[in-house]
């Protein structure tokens, strides 16, 4: 008799069905998995044989195969343990056949029999419910599966025992329930900042539009407070895009207790983060600090401080909104729509515009400093403004009137007009949906973006001062669009245009 029970393994997130194939047979006493196992796979047939040990059932004196199909797929992960235990325990008759054929099972074993929660969760749900199958999972993932749907057949055992029972009917499990994340503390106030008003007018266009900044400035001046206080100007995520952050966070290993993600990621990797931990990879392909802020804020602060080779690594996903990782035997995408938000100093010092601070090999180390960011990732942050030292008259002022609320209800009604603006171009370009204006390219920028004619004249004229490139000309007009929703404005004007190229900078090295 040959057992059957329905698994998946991954490639980014996308989900491939793993047929888990169990024949107990004569001949030597032996417990083989094959079907190219990783050492965690591998390492199942002792978890597996200890869980059922501790249930009171020991193994056959047979030879046991296990084929995990199709042979050619690399399979990662402790979560084919309990698809191996239900494969056995269907081959001994414990349990019924055609009931376990109904679902897709995935967990950890421990040694004592009790499930252990694993990643991939969610995905492998949305799968399943896809394929009309149920699920079985660990029972701290069971509230991550059940935001598949209320259609989905959730089992969510704390351990084998009580799916043993559950199929038995002595024993009914209850189906889990969605959970949510838990509500942060509220992030820092825009108010705690003093001064750099140009400075917040351009943190607000930024979460307006979605759009990439650059700030530059000396040390103190305010630049990570001010990084930090972006996610309380940004809108909280909408049900697609939970469920589309979640995801990533669920094969990362991320989701805490299988809690659905509502407040959009902030990651701020440290300058010692290696390629694979920015960009994605490692020995299993995971997605990179780039992927978990998909619909979020990547703050990379003291940009010139990461390694060349890591920030060239970036270009492509703020271009594409997708983070390739290459491999001999298969390529994984992740999901890399993100909001770039850097800082950096002026100068390896930080203090090139003060001659009484500044070093001996100013201003020559400002060029050598800033010419480490390249000219095409210069290019592709949309605004760069300068962030000088608050003065003491500043810092002795009392608190600005305005806060975080008031320019995040002027963000919510900028986002609402794109939200409905775009909704109606359907998914563009490449499959993608376009919800912000930084989203924007191509034919449809020219239909949304299209200044009028003084406006026209302005950009093209600055676009030749400056020697614009293409891609910088293109993202004046994205910020011109964001001004105009800003304002309340359908058509972008000469002033949007004007205040767009206010953000530009020239190059390093230019």
């Amino acid at each position: 008799m040959v057992a059957r029970v329905n698994t998946v393994a991954f490639q980014g997130i996308d989900v491939l069905g793993i047929d888990v194939q169990v024949q107990m047979s004569g001949g030597i006493v032996a417990f083989t998995v094959v079907g190219l196992p990783d050492k965690a796979v591998g390492e199942s047939r002792e978890r597996v044989r200890a869980a059922l040990h501790a249930l009171g059932l020991a193994l056959p004196a047979k030879r046991i195969t296990v084929n995990l199909a199709p042979a050619d797929v690399l399979k990662e992960g402790s979560h084919f343990d309990l698809p191996i235990a239900l494969g056995l325990l269907t081959v001994m008759g414990v349990l019924p056949d055609a009931e376990i054929a109904r679902y897709v099972a995935l967990g950890e074993l421990a040694l004592d029999g009790a499930l252990t929660p694993v990643a991939g969760v969610l995905p492998a749900a949305i799968d399943a419910l896809a394929n009309d199958r149920g699920l079985i999972c660990p029972a701290a993932c069971g509230g991550e599966a059940a935001w598949a749907g209320p259609e989905l057949d959730v089992l969510a055992p704390a351990n084998l025992l009580a799916l043993i029972n559950h199929f038995k009917g002595t024993q009914v499990l209850t189906p889990p329930k969605p959970r949510l994340q838990e509500q942060d503390a509220p992030p820092p106030d825009l108010r705690d900042v003093k001064g750099n008003e140009t400075a917040k007018r351009a943190l607000e266009v930024a979460a307006a539009g979605s759009h990439n900044l650059l700030m530059v400035g000396p040390p103190g001046s305010g630049k990570s407070m001010l990084a930090a206080r972006l996610p309380g100007l940004l809108p909280p995520l909408d049900p697609a895009e939970a469920l589309e952050v979640s995801m990533i966070h669920s094969v990362g290993g991320l989701l805490e207790e299988g809690r659905l993600l509502r407040q959009r990621p902030y990651r701020a990797p440290h300058q010692s983060a290696s390629l694979p931990a920015l960009v994605g990879g490692g020995t299993r392909a995971r997605p990179g600090e780039i992927s978990l802020a998909h619909q979020g804020v990547l703050f990379l602060d003291e940009l010139p401080e990461f390694p060349r080779a890591l920030l060239e690594a970036l270009r492509q996903p703020l271009e594409t909104g997708k983070a390739v990782v290459s491999r001999a035997n298969h390529h994984v995408t992740y999901p890399a729509r993100v909001q770039l938000v850097a800082a950096m100093n002026p100068c390896r010092c930080g203090h090139l515009d003060d001659a009484s601070l500044a070093c001996a090999r100013a201003p020559k180390c400002a060029a050598d400093y800033q010419s480490k960011i390249s000219g095409p990732l210069f290019d592709r942050i949309d605004l760069h403004i300068d962030v000088p030292a608050v003065s003491p008259a500043d810092l002795s002022l009392p608190p600005p009137a305005e806060g975080s609320a008031d320019i995040a209800a002027r963000v919510a009604v900028a986002r609402a007009i794109q939200a409905e603006r775009y909704g109606g171009f359907g998914p563009y370009p490449a499959g993608q949906a376009v919800r912000t204006n930084a989203e924007a390219d191509g034919e449809l920028l020219e239909k949304v973006a299209s200044p009028d004619a003084s406006g026209r004249a302005l950009l093209t004229e600055a676009a030749e001062r400056l020697k614009l490139s293409a891609r910088g000309y293109h993202r004046v007009m994205r910020v011109g669009r964001t001004l105009a929703d800003l304002d309340g404005t359908e058509g972008v004007r000469r002033r949007h245009i004007a205040e767009a190229l206010s953000y530009r900078r020239i190059a390093p090295g230019r």
